[in-house]
């Protein structure tokens, strides 16, 4: 143990570099998010991201969206606190049997318009965990998704593209309510 300790101390650190993006390019996203979270929702997109039972791979790659490499409150986008408060659903991880009658409150809780955004393989298919004895499988066997990002874990540009398809695909089509999740019955 004590040569590993030695050894570690005298060696660099393994870091890669981040990503490079040019101004021009940042610039056109900021602009488009803005253009369309404002004209959708005359106001910037209120994110909840919910873990419906995954690894934490993808919530490394949500919380690198905050860092200053990619800084999402830049583009007029945060997280919130409260599905209340919230306009898009961003949910990980296959949907768990202890997760199941939460995901679905969190889904009621939150007003409309609302989206959810399946992300990450398991949240899409249930992934490695498909069929375990202790998963329902997909989210959208709890609630209706309206977007999936596939990855395992995806990548936070991945994820910043695929929420400008949400917000694209919402301009051109009527913001309607969704079809409500079977009731549970812990809410009789």
């Amino acid at each position: 143990m004590r040569r590993l300790l030695l050894e570690s101390i005298g060696k660099k650190p393994v870091t890669l570099e981040g990503p490079v993006a040019s101004d021009r390019a940042t610039q056109e996203l900021a602009k488009t998010l803005d253009d369309l979270s404002r004209r959708v929702l005359g106001r910037s997109l209120a994110i909840r991201e919910v873990d419906a039972g995954s690894c934490n791979g993808c919530e490394l790659e949500i919380h690198a969206l905050n860092n200053p490499v990619y800084d999402l409150e830049r583009f007029g986008m945060k997280f919130v606190a409260s599905p209340r408060h919230a306009d898009v659903l961003l949910v990980t991880g296959p949907l768990t049997k202890n997760m199941k009658i939460a995901l679905e409150r969190t889904w009621r809780a939150t007003p409309d318009p609302k989206w959810v955004v399946a992300l990450g393989d398991c949240a899409c298919t249930g992934g490695l965990f498909a069929g375990s004895y202790a998963c329902v499988g997909a989210v959208k066997d709890a609630i209706p998704v309206d977007l999936t990002i596939a990855g395992c874990p995806p990548r936070p540009l991945e994820i910043l593209k695929g929420l400008i398809a949400l917000m694209e695909a919402a301009t051109r089509k009527p913001v309607t309510k969704g079809a409500e999740p079977p009731p549970s019955p812990l809410d009789r």
